[in-house]
């Protein structure tokens, strides 16, 4: 079975408390029992990382290639700015990312609209709320078939 990564970052764990007009009511621990159950009906093997500190998703992004098949990653607010995160992510390419975001950020604030880890993922789903995520498996499982 191939192993999938998802990653969440700043505030992520905060899902279900922090916005619930913009987020939901749903908790991060919930959604990932969702995208667990719909990664095992892709015969995907989902792992799961949040952190609020950019460099243990860094590092985690280091050790993906060879590891895991492909990486869904919600990185919160770092999406707009952190050429860091950017940067990691293109070093390991091949590994295909798809970028996700539960709210739409196109339809949000003017800072939100642009995302610099876009140009080095496969593509980008927003504004499903949590089913963003289980699109955005979709999309990996059919990269890696």
């Amino acid at each position: 079975m191939k192993k999938i990564l998802i990653l969440n970052g700043p505030n992520l764990n905060m899902v279900g408390v922090r916005e619930p007009g913009v987020y939901g009511t749903e908790t991060l621990d919930t959604i990932c029992g969702k995208i667990k159950q719909y990664a095992e009906s892709l015969e995907l093997e989902a792992d799961f990382l949040q952190s609020n500190h950019e460099g243990v998703i860094l590092d985690k992004i280091h050790s993906a290639k060879g590891e895991y098949a492909g990486v869904v990653i919600n990185a919160g607010a770092w999406t707009h700015y952190s050429y860091a995160l950017r940067d990691a992510i293109a070093a390991v390419k091949p590994l295909p990312f798809v970028e996700v975001h539960m709210s739409n950020i196109h339809a949000r604030e003017e800072f939100r609209h642009h995302s610099v880890i876009s140009p080095v993922c496969a593509g980008q789903i927003c504004g499903f709320g949590a089913n963003s995520y289980l699109l955005g498996v979709q999309a990996l499982a059919a990269l890696i078939d």
